[in-house]
């Protein structure tokens, strides 16, 4: 099981209502190693355009660190499906119920302005024949979040993960953020949040279904 591209960061799907298209947004290669040294260079120039003396006491260190967090930070590029997954697929007989993992956090990067936004995410999902390994889920999810993203995407991502993985009979994802990108500048919004969902399968044929996922994962009002 290999998902790869010839573009290492085309993350975009085109349509989420085609699987084709859901699945071309999943074959992300993994990107050349960043040379950590230019970003130093780049992030030391900024700081000069901002005004600052880039070799005062508090700054000097500061493009080493920054180089570092940001590759840290977009570490999902260098991940693919079969190495989070490392086998952890099983079979499975008799057991064609939700399973639900709730409240998993995640921190990404807007791409829009390169500031952060986090949340929780909550995925079930029906078996079909296989079912993953519970820690898996996170994995996926943190996987998808290291990258440059929106919220809408990276929600997509995981469902459409999973759903390539074990075939399930259905997929459900719940994702909240909060986007410094409104809280910080623009707007200044800072009691908003996001809120974006993702149903596969049986979960997007079903109202029963999704509301009971939706009961279980979505804060009362």
């Amino acid at each position: 099981m290999k998902y790869e591209s010839t573009n290492p960061i085309a993350t975009s799907p085109s349509s989420a209502d085609e699987p084709q298209a859901r699945g071309s947004h999943l074959r992300v290669a993994v990107r050349p190693r960043p040379d950590k040294k230019r970003l130093e260079a780049l992030y030391r120039d900024l700081l000069v355009e901002l005004g600052e003396d880039a070799e005062r006491d508090g700054l000097v260190r500061t493009p080493e660190r920054m180089a570092r967090s940001l590759c840290e930070l977009t570490s999902g590029y260098d991940g693919d499906l079969e190495t989070v997954l490392n086998g952890a697929v099983f079979p499975v007989e008799g057991y064609q119920d939700p399973v639900l993992v709730g409240d998993v956090e995640y921190y990404s990067l807007c791409e829009h302005h390169l500031l952060p936004f986090f949340g929780k995410m909550s995925v079930a999902y029906i078996p079909e024949n296989s079912i993953i390994g519970l820690s898996k889920i996170p994995r996926l999810i943190e996987m998808f979040a290291r990258r440059l993203q929106v919220q809408e995407r990276l929600t997509s991502q995981v469902a459409d993960a999973l759903e390539a993985v074990i075939a399930p009979r259905g997929v459900a994802v719940y994702s909240t953020g909060f986007h410094l990108c409104m809280a910080m500048r623009g707007v200044e919004k800072q009691s908003s949040n996001t809120t974006t969902t993702a149903f596969r399968g049986i979960y997007r044929e079903d109202d029963r279904l999704r509301s009971e996922f939706l009961r279980f994962t979505a804060p009362s009002r």
